[in-house]
């Protein structure tokens, strides 16, 4: 089964009040086997454009991510990110070859 990915681009206007969004979102998180992978630090943009934070989540497999991102605990905890906070976010299926 393939995994799954949360891959962000985003800018934190507010990093006090982002502190409590990263609080609520550790318990959704690891109760779908999320794992931090990528999360700030430092980067290249080689191409394109992108927001100045990147962070990428592993899930056990694609339903994971998909179903931690639609469970209660987490929009939840996103909504305390709304108005502090801009990101692009993709939930993508990895590639089992």
């Amino acid at each position: 089964m393939a995994k799954g990915y949360w891959i962000a681009h985003g800018r934190v206007d507010d990093a006090e009040k982002y502190d409590l969004y990263r609080a609520a979102n550790a318990a959704p998180l690891a109760e779908y086997g999320g794992r931090f992978l990528v999360r700030g630090g430092a980067r290249e943009v080689r191409e394109g454009e992108a927001k100045p934070r990147s962070v990428v989540i592993e899930f056990p497999s694609y339903e994971a991510a998909l179903a931690c991102y639609d469970s209660p605990g987490y929009q939840a905890a996103r909504k305390l990110r709304e108005g502090i906070s801009e990101s692009d976010l993709v939930i993508a299926e990895g590639w089992d070859g």
